[in-house]
């Protein structure tokens, strides 16, 4: 584990991505929402934190049934975040100012109001009707239910109920993995992939850097439509996806050859910013929510490693918080990689509990220091770099259709998605003072907003500030090795081995996960930075005592 396969050349690999929900980050025409005029607005915030990339998430037109992961055309921008024109303007100053731009696609599925499918569902002979996965309804058992009520399989919407929904008109069911407004595309039709790769083209033509492709490991289905495994461990506590085992819908073979298909499509575009040093300078991202062994084979096979650049590794987030826990994540997951594969690792989005309300705010620190000290590329979440937690939110504030299709399950994500906190203004800044953002905001905004947290020198917000910039200044932690991660306790511990052809600055990293005061050994060096800001520059060597969710970093030597 000490040696990497594969020398840092990419942005990609050095960089930091940081992931923007649009419609919580800045709203700059007073309806509540955040739109992309707001993004180039605060453009010098992302560039004075420290990252290296912004991931917007969708903005394109849409009926919002799932907040844009609906979408009506691949190729536009909905007027609630603004126009072509200010998605080009924003791209341009980004790229002005250094800022890479990766958006999030979404190939699994389109609206049910996107013209694709208002052809494919206008008769069973339109030429577009492939471009959907249709099915007759089952055969008749012996209680001779009706054909609307006899799905053609067991397979389950990840948002509650069956993955099947009847069309009266056409008299046969079309497949949703989410929503029933969000209908599957068939990606065994070629005409299906070509549009989909045209839909990328346009934005590549335009300078984009890359995308994050939403859902990847469920492109394909099972070609014969087989029923899925009952999954035996499954409660009535559950969501209902978890009722059956996703062997026929996810994860499928021939996903791969898709993946491959759409990385050559970034392939053929050069760099938008400064020279290319060899390989491919745009960025191929994978949402996959896989077991680590069937995750990493996404980066294609060895030697051509012709997948996805980033196959998204969320597995600190369903991880256990416990050093055990983790340090087997990070060896088995190294342990994985193919070789020349980059890692990579995720600690929050949009679909996911804030951090520090997973792991509480003291944690919260000790977590922004793994993440942006393990070797690989991290993601960000926006307002984690502020210790925002899950927002509470009132049933009658609810606007995530996976929590009202199966309330109480937990499966809302909209306490995770409130307006980003700016300044100790109404609003906090995100919205005009008479708007309603359209969440409300986190408690506590009045103090822990960006603006207050830059003049406290202990805050998060600087932590992250500090981390950011250690991680741009030593090529050690954005390109060098790591190696001896282990659990001592309740410490997690690693070092980063410095490039043979870099600086010879070694380091090593101090994370007590627990809660209470540990003591370790540790070989004699500098504190470069401890999570709680206090005693850098201090010697150390020998017996080491770090306070609970307190993290070290330490130049060794």
């Amino acid at each position: 584990m000490a040696d990497s396969e594969l020398a840092a050349t990419q942005w990609w690999q050095t960089g930091v991505i940081y992931q923007v929900y649009p419609r919580s980050f800045q709203d700059t025409d007073g309806d509540g929402v955040g739109d992309l005029r707001g993004i180039t607005a605060w453009l010098d915030y992302l560039v004075g934190l420290g990252v290296d990339a912004v991931w917007i998430s969708p903005f394109y037109p849409s009926p919002m049934a799932d907040f844009g992961y609906d979408v009506t055309d691949y190729t536009g921008v909905d007027p609630l975040f603004g126009t072509l024109e200010d998605f080009d303007a924003l791209l341009a100053a980004a790229h002005a100012k250094g800022l890479r731009v990766i958006l999030d696609f979404v190939p699994n599925h389109s609206s049910d109001q996107h013209p694709w499918f208002v052809e494919s569902r206008s008769s069973r002979e339109c030429p577009k009707r492939d471009w959907y996965l249709w099915h007759d309804a089952a055969p008749p058992g012996e209680d001779w239910r009706p054909a609307p009520e006899r799905v053609p399989n067991n397979w389950m919407s990840h948002f509650g109920g069956p993955a099947w929904t009847w069309d009266e008109g056409t008299q046969q069911f079309y497949l949703h993995s989410f929503l029933k407004e969000q209908p599957d595309l068939n990606w065994r039709n070629p005409e299906v992939r070509a549009a989909i790769y045209a839909a990328m083209r346009f934005w590549l033509d335009r300078g984009v850097d890359g995308f994050r492709m939403d859902v990847l490991w469920l492109l394909i289905k099972d070609e014969f439509f087989r029923d899925n495994p009952p999954n035996p461990v499954y409660d009535g506590a559950q969501h209902d996806v978890k009722r059956v085992l996703p062997v026929h819908n996810a994860d499928q073979s021939e996903t791969q050859e898709i993946v491959a298909e759409m990385r050559a499509v970034l392939d053929a575009y050069g760099p938008t910013m400064g020279a290319a040093n060899g390989g491919s300078s745009r960025v191929l991202i994978g949402e996959i929510y896989l077991p680590l062994p069937k995750l990493v084979r996404y980066y294609g096979a060895v030697p051509q490693l012709s997948g996805a650049n980033l196959p998204f590794n969320f597995h600190l987030i369903q991880t256990r918080w416990a050093a055990d826990a983790i340090a087997d994540v990070i060896r088995s997951y190294e342990a994985l990689l193919p070789a020349g594969a980059w890692p990579n690792y995720v600690l929050g989005n949009h679909d996911q509990p804030r951090l520090a309300s997973r792991i509480g705010a003291q944690q919260a620190r000790a977590a922004a220091m793994l993440l942006l000290t393990l070797r690989g590329t991290p993601t960000m979440y926006y307002g984690d770099e502020l210790g925002m937690a899950d927002v509470a939110i009132a049933p009658e504030q609810v606007r995530d259709p996976a929590e009202k299709n199966e309330p109480g399950k937990g499966r809302g994500r909209d306490p995770e998605r409130s307006p980003m906190l700016w300044v100790s203004a109404p609003n906090a800044g995100f919205t005009r003072p008479d708007a309603t953002p359209w969440l409300p905001l986190e408690k506590g905004w009045e103090t822990e907003n960006a603006a207050a947290q830059s003049q406290r020198p202990k805050s998060m917000l600087v932590l992250y500030r500090k981390l950011l910039a250690l991680r741009r200044q030593h090529d050690t932690l954005h390109s060098g090795a790591i190696a001896d991660v282990e659990a001592e306790g309740s410490v997690l511990r690693f070092r980063r081995v410095g490039l043979a052809d870099g600086e010879s600055t070694d380091f090593q990293v101090l994370l007590n996960l627990g809660m209470e005061v540990a003591t370790v050994q540790c070989a004699a060096g500098t504190v470069v930075l401890t999570t709680l800001l206090d005693g850098e520059g201090s010697r150390v060597g020998g017996a080491v005592t770090i306070e609970g969710g307190e993290g070290l970093l330490i130049a060794l030597g």
